[in-house]
Formats: C-alpha cells, sequence, structure tokens
C-alpha cells in the first residue's frame, strides 16, 4: 500500500508532462498550418497582382504600337462637338432616372440637354412637323453638342433627307411590369411629384382585381407601347399585335440605335454609354452610384400581381410580342456589354490599328 500510494503521485505527473506535451505538440502544428496557409495566400494575392500587372503592361504595349497606325483628328478638330443625340423615352421605364443623370453632367462636360415637349403627351408628330424637327436637330449649331429626349416614336431622318442624322439610344422594360407600373401611377401617383394628382386618383381596384373583371384600364392592348416608339410614325406601328410592327422595330433596333439598355440593368447601361459616348456621358457611373438618381420616380403604393393575373396576361398575343421584342433587346444588350466591358479571355481590352499601309 505504501508502494503504491507512493507511486500514484508520480504517475499523475508523468500524465500530466505527456498530456503537456500533446498539446505543445498540436500548438506547433497548428502554428505550422497557420504560417502554411499565410504563406499560400501570399504568394496567391502576389501572382494575382503580376498577373494584373502583365495585363496591365501588354494593354500598354499593344496601344503603344497601335498608336502610330491609328487615325486621329489634327489638334483643334472637334468633331465630337457637332454630337446629337436622341433619347426616344418609353414611358414608366426609368428614364427619368436616367435623365437626371444626364442634366447633372451636361455643365460639367459641355452639352446642352433638351425636351422635346410635344402637344398633349402625342407620341408621333405630324409629317410637317417631323421635316421641322429634322431639320433642327441637324441644323441647329448653336446648341450642339446636345441630348434630346422626350416620349416620341423612332423618326428615321433618312427618310427626311437630311445630310446628317442623329445618335439614337433608348431604355426598354419587361411588358407587364411597365404596365402594373403605369396602372398604379395613374391612381397613386410617384415620389417625383407626390402631390400632383393623377387621373385615376381615388380607385382603389388593384390590378388583380381589373385583370379579373376584364376592365380597360388592364387591357393587354395597353401595354402595345414599347414596340410602336420603335417601330416609328407609320400607321402600322400604332395597330396592336401587328406582326410587321414587331418586326420593324426589331430592324430599327439593330440599325439606327447605337445602344439600347434594359431598366433592370440601368447601372450596366450607363457605364456602356460612358465608354462609347465619353463626350455626353464621362463620370456617368460614379454619378450614378454615388448620387440618388438610380431611383428618382418611383410609382407609389404597387402592388405585384399573383400568378393567376400574370398568367391571364401572358395569354394575350399583344404580350407575347412584346416580350419578344424585350428579349430580342435584352440579348443584344447584353453581347454589346459582354464585349465593351468584360472583354476576351486574357482580359486584355480589345484595339485596333492599321498596318500593311501602301504606298509608304
Amino acid at each position: 500500500m505504501i508502494i503504491v500510494s507512493v507511486q500514484w503521485p508520480f504517475a499523475r505527473k508523468v500524465a500530466r508532462v505527456l498530456v503537456n506535451m500533446l498539446n505543445l505538440h498540436k500548438l506547433s502544428l497548428f502554428s505550422c498550418l497557420c504560417v502554411i496557409v499565410l504563406i499560400a495566400l501570399y504568394f496567391h494575392s502576389e501572382i494575382a497582382r503580376l498577373e494584373d500587372s502583365y495585363r496591365k503592361i501588354e494593354y500598354r504595349l499593344v496601344q503603344s504600337q497601335s498608336e502610330s497606325r491609328q487615325f486621329f483628328p489634327k489638334p483643334g478638330a472637334k468633331d465630337d462637338d457637332d454630337l446629337v443625340v436622341i433619347y426616344n423615352r418609353v414611358p414608366k421605364t426609368g428614364s427619368t432616372s436616367f435623365v437626371g443623370v444626364a442634366y447633372d453632367l451636361c455643365k460639367k462636360n459641355h452639352f446642352k440637354v433638351l425636351h422635346i415637349n410635344i402637344t398633349a403627351n402625342m407620341h408621333v408628330m405630324t409629317l410637317d412637323n417631323q421635316y421641322k424637327f429634322a431639320q433642327n436637330v441637324t441644323k441647329w449649331h448653336e446648341v450642339k453638342p446636345a441630348l434630346y429626349h422626350g416620349h416620341m416614336a423612332f423618326l428615321n431622318f433618312e427618310r427626311l433627307g437630311t445630310s446628317s442624322k442623329p445618335i439614337f439610344i433608348n431604355l426598354i422594360r419587361r411588358p407587364l411590369d411597365r404596365l402594373i407600373s403605369y396602372y398604379y401611377f395613374l391612381r397613386n401617383g410617384d415620389n417625383f411629384r407626390p402631390h400632383l394628382v393623377r387621373k385615376k386618383h381615388g380607385d382603389k381596384m388593384t390590378f388583380d382585381e381589373c385583370v379579373e373583371k376584364s376592365q380597360p384600364d388592364c387591357d393587354p392592348a395597353n401595354m402595345w407601347l414599347q414596340v410602336p416608339f420603335f417601330c416609328g410614325h407609320s400607321a402600322q406601328c400604332w395597330k396592336p399585335g401587328n406582326h410587321w410592327a414587331l418586326e420593324q422595330a426589331k430592324r430599327n433596333l439593330v440599325n439606327h440605335f447605337l445602344i439600347v439598355g434594359v431598366t433592370e440593368e440601368m447601372l450596366d447601361f450607363i457605364t456602356v454609354l460612358e465608354a462609347a459616348l465619353p463626350r455626353f456621358f464621362k463620370g456617368a457611373t460614379e454619378h450614378y452610384l454615388s448620387s440618388n438618381k438610380s431611383h428618382l420616380r418611383q410609382t407609389s403604393s404597387k402592388i405585384e400581381p399573383n400568378l393567376l393575373t400574370i398568367e391571364k396576361i401572358q395569354q394575350s398575343s399583344i404580350w407575347r410580342m412584346e416580350n419578344e421584342l424585350y428579349e430580342f433587346a435584352l440579348e443584344n444588350f447584353r453581347f454589346v456589354k459582354k464585349k465593351m466591358l468584360v472583354g476576351d479571355s486574357s482580359g486584355v481590352a480589345q484595339t485596333y490599328f492599321y498596318e500593311k499601309i501602301r504606298p509608304k
């Protein structure tokens, strides 16, 4: 018993020593792992930094090699001061927010912004006004460079015999979202002018109830607006459900508009414009992000529709045609955006130059 009592405290001390050694071993292993992870992270960040530096050097090298083989106007030539941009804005597509950015930038970037105010908010001009407007826009040099905006259908300047034609831009929105926004806008107004009484003020019927009762305010025919805005001033453009109008709208979108963005990707639209038209939109992206222009005009008390309402609206041929134009514009915009903002797989921005110029 005496031997056991003597050995037991010794065994406990040995056990404690072994446990402490084991804990020290674990701590050492953990410390080693932390050091290895930190070293790996350091080298990963260094590799990323070097790759980024390489891409920048490669881009500068390509630029320096190509600049001698590109054409630049002679000093003093200011062709971009003759620019005219027309934004024939579709109602309820976020156009007020976008125009707000243009008004904020116009003094800084030295261009004029002009609102096209047509009698009684008509979207189509008479033939004589079409001609006069085309002449004004192309020959009114005192206000150039200029951005014109207004709720007006596309106008083909080639048909009106002008020697030059402006650059068209626009925004397009999901057709059902645009219709619902307009429906509640007429009843509840918006936060842009909250005290202005709209023509349906006091009407508490929801969009769902309107569709269920087949009321005229929510008739799918009311969605027929984005197609004619891109189609133009032809009588066929304004016939709801006209297939020729849809195809003409697509052709005009591709052939006559520099860029057509979507409301749901407004920031990307502004960034693309800044890259394509810096004369007007230099600094637009940063301004849009840092200001309150992103939601300058929001419809008040808007209620999202239920699934039954959506399904009923989507049975309409007019919704299908308007949605086809929207999807067409969205695909085209994302293609342009990818090429301009993302670039190729190497991450090097695209450039161009001339070579093999003969005779020397």
